[in-house]
């Protein structure tokens, strides 16, 4: 019997009936395939990872929302996984401070295992529910907080204790798996079906499910990072301008949202702290950069909202 537990605590006796175990009928000769026939039938395959996405645009949006509004209120977000699932959720996670110019504690990663997880297998880890539920109560997390759980299979018991704990805590709570309802229940907030069908390399979810859980990460961080005032339009303007290209990815926003050329752009980059946002808001208000700091943290980094406000007064 496995060791594997349900959302409640249970123990599951088989896996094989989940949408994740079974076998694609589509690859069953995949090793006499040729590398061109391989191609073709992964590039068929991934379509699904859209037709998921599609499906859960509703569930998806709600996370979005909420995740903004408590992220405004002084709360923050984890992602829970474990092996692929982790990878993943830290990956997202790491990727929000030189995007969006955010605090690394505002969004979390946490993986069965720790760091060292991350390079190595550690699979083993992710039956231990109460480990799940320790995570919670280390990082201290409150009803001010967001965790989101990911399991492709939807029954690791490390992300079903983390889940868990934080519903316990009054944070908001959603599930991103690869199964439907009926195979696997779940108790969060917002239930996120990501179902993308049988592994080409069966059970593998790296693939398939890997690739639906990213791309909707990248929805709801980018999604939320949107709502919070991260950007402007569409572009990046709270990036961290910390290496070569970061300084002409910032020095072409410049010349492209107002008429500078880039000498002058350069200019008034370093005028502003090497702060795209604040060196917008000077040179379109004509306030300096004192001012600006505060006009934008008055309106919770919101430069559209700033720029509002100076010429409403003008």
């Amino acid at each position: 019997m496995s060791n594997t537990k349900n959302n409640n605590n249970q123990p599951l006796k088989e896996r094989g009936h989940l949408l994740t175990e079974q076998v694609n009928p589509n690859s069953q000769n995949l090793d006499q395939m040729n590398s061109l026939e391989l191609v073709d039938l992964f590039n068929t395959e991934d379509q699904q990872t859209l037709a998921a996405i599609a499906q859960s645009r509703t569930q998806l949006a709600e996370t979005i929302d909420r995740t903004a509004q408590a992220l405004s209120r002084g709360g923050r977000l984890f992602y829970v996984g474990a092996g692929t699932s982790g990878r993943l959720a830290v990956l997202d996670a790491a990727e929000c401070p030189p995007t969006f110019c955010t605090p690394p504690e505002l969004v979390q990663g946490i993986i069965a295992g720790g760091a060292g997880a991350l390079v190595r297998s550690s699979e083993n880890l992710e039956d231990r529910f109460e480990d799940g539920a320790e995570a919670i109560a280390h990082r201290h997390i409150t009803d001010l907080d967001v965790v989101i759980g990911i399991t492709a299979g939807g029954t690791t018991p490390y992300v079903h204790g983390a889940v868990q704990a934080a519903r316990q805590r009054g944070a908001t709570t959603a599930l991103i798996a690869c199964v439907p309802a009926e195979q696997v229940s779940i108790e969060a907030d917002i239930d996120i079906r990501l179902l993308v069908g049988p592994e080409i390399l069966a059970g593998s979810t790296r693939l398939k499910a890997g690739t639906a859980t990213k791309m909707a990460l990248n929805i709801i961080s980018t999604g939320v990072m949107v709502k919070l005032g991260k950007v402007y339009g569409n572009r990046m303007v709270d990036v961290a301008v910390t290496n070569t290209k970061l300084h002409d990815r910032a020095l072409r926003m410049l010349q492209d949202l107002t008429d500078l050329n880039r000498e002058d752009a350069g200019y008034l980059l370093e005028r502003s702290g090497r702060k795209v946002k604040l060196a917008l808001l000077m040179h379109w208000t004509g306030v300096d950069q004192e001012a600006g700091e505060h006009l934008l943290a008055e309106h919770h980094g919101n430069l559209r909202l700033a720029v509002e406000k100076v010429q409403d007064e003008k």
